[in-house]
């Protein structure tokens, strides 16, 4: 088996549609939503990884997301509460609960904010934040993970997102987009991967 080039396609505009009744918004607009509004943030972590698999075919990227307690995919992170701190030392606190000691190695910041989706029901802020790490980290973090406080309880564990496709033309990455993933995690996925070059030159995204 071998690998072709993806043929996702990314409608015009750049921005990728939102779920139906959530919208995206500002970070100067999301914070000025208090109670009954909640706030969740997420990280989506990567690293280059020079990897072949089948000897051949390039890995390009270790990209993390988390199979969660609900059967649905995406990313480490939950809710934070905003009288406490900001909103990195809330998602430093849940990657650590949920990630393990590995977290003590680098810390997620205002930097590496990417997004936020707003949902109307129920009134969920939803931001988004994606960290580059070496490799070495990564697998540590992925080492590391089945011995954090959440593990087998909220998170059941780590899964490494393909970034090829097959030459049947669904093996990898259009295969795991069928999954089924939790809120915007599928949108932030795909917006990720087009914004931070992560997929081969020329491969270009469908909502």
């Amino acid at each position: 088996m071998g690998e072709r080039r993806g043929t996702w396609e990314r409608r015009p505009g750049g921005e990728r549609p939102a779920p139906a009744g959530v919208r995206r918004v500002e970070l100067e607009e999301a914070l000025e939503l208090r109670a009954p509004w909640r706030h969740a943030c997420h990280a989506l972590l990567y690293a280059p990884d020079p990897g072949l698999l089948f000897r051949r075919i390039p890995l390009r990227y270790a990209v993390l997301m988390q199979m969660r307690f609900d059967g649905r995919l995406g990313f480490p992170g939950g809710f934070v509460n905003l009288s406490d701190g900001s909103l990195e030392d809330g998602l430093n606190r849940e990657l650590r609960e949920e990630l393990g000691e590995a977290l003590a190695a680098f810390r997620v910041e205002r930097t590496d904010y990417r997004n936020s989706y707003a949902s109307s029901g129920p009134r969920v802020v939803a931001h988004f934040y994606a960290k580059r790490l070496t490799l070495e980290q990564l697998t540590a973090v992925e080492r590391g993970a089945p011995l954090a406080q959440d593990h087998g309880l909220e998170v059941l564990g780590l899964v490494r997102v393909p970034l090829y496709t097959l030459q049947d033309g669904v093996g990898g990455l259009p295969a795991f987009l069928e999954n089924t993933f939790i809120g915007t995690a599928r949108e932030q996925l795909l917006e990720a991967l087009q914004d931070l070059g992560l997929l081969e030159s020329g491969s270009v995204l469908r909502p």
